[in-house]
């Protein structure tokens, strides 16, 4: 198929290292620095890493339009051939795997792998319904509220269970402080995903990294995407939603062995 004409970019990027091209596609709710920091210097390491932030999320403006994956998979793909990166390699983070997977089915010739942690490929019903809970309770103005949500959800029971009653009081008071003005609108769009199509038509090199604890965005989910992917590889990371969190170490581990195993085979 003709390669798609590609729109300015528009958002806020991160650029960091040099080698490779690797693209970051960051949560609902998140950023490239909330979501990709403590492994961000480890990506470097070894690539040119560039990372995006939807609207409403670290500079780039919120959006006053429903957000669009098609539009947040091209702005990806747009940063990284403004930093000069013709193929690239795409890693996606729970809303971000739609993200990363959208790219490599628009832009074929250019994504030569995917890892996809905490994906989903459409919303259950579960999910969804939390999804909305998230958008209301933010738009409500219920911003304490939707932090207990979120920490009691996002974070792994072993990680809540060993956080002490003032640890996990200031972690709510936080998570409440730094909410990122567009959490509404990502919240919607994770209603809305559906990527079952692109799934099938993925030719990269992909792994899925299936965090086991995650009562936000469930294993079963994981295994769908893996199932769906032709050829993909499946890793269990223990750790509730958060692994930038829960065990950063191992999810880099994950990540960068098998982008070297992809390296390698490329030659």
């Amino acid at each position: 198929m003709p390669e798609l004409t590609l729109t300015a970019p528009a958002f806020a990027r991160t650029v960091r290292g040099t080698g490779p091209g690797l693209l970051l596609a960051h949560g609902a709710g998140g950023g490239v620095a909330a979501n990709y920091g403590p492994i961000l210097d480890g990506l470097a390491a070894g690539h040119r890493v560039v990372g995006i932030d939807y609207p409403g999320t670290g500079d780039t403006p919120r959006s006053a339009e429903p957000l669009l994956l098609d539009d947040l998979a091209d702005q990806l793909v747009s940063a990284a051939r403004a930093e000069g990166l013709e193929t690239f390699a795409a890693v996606g983070y729970s809303l971000g795997t739609a993200v990363a997977v959208r790219a490599a089915a628009r832009h074929p010739e250019r994504v030569t792998a995917l890892v996809l942690t905490a994906p989903f490929a459409r919303p259950t019903a579960r999910l969804r319904l939390n999804a909305e809970l998230w958008q209301d309770l933010y738009a409500s103005g219920a911003h304490t509220a939707l932090a207990r949500f979120l920490v009691s959800h996002a974070l792994g029971a072993t990680a809540l269970e060993a956080l002490p009653g003032g640890e996990l009081d200031a972690l709510v008071r936080g998570a409440a402080s730094t909410l990122p003005s567009g959490s509404a609108e990502h919240a919607e769009l994770v209603t809305r995903v559906d990527v079952r199509e692109d799934l099938a038509r993925i030719t990269a090199p992909t792994l899925v990294i299936s965090t086991t604890g995650d009562l936000l965005v469930t294993p079963d989910l994981h295994r769908e995407v893996a199932d769906t992917l032709p050829g993909a590889e499946l890793v269990e990371l223990a750790t509730g939603h958060l692994p930038f969190a829960e065990d950063p170490d191992g999810w880099l581990g994950h990540i960068a062995a098998f982008l070297n195993r992809q390296a390698a085979l490329r030659g």
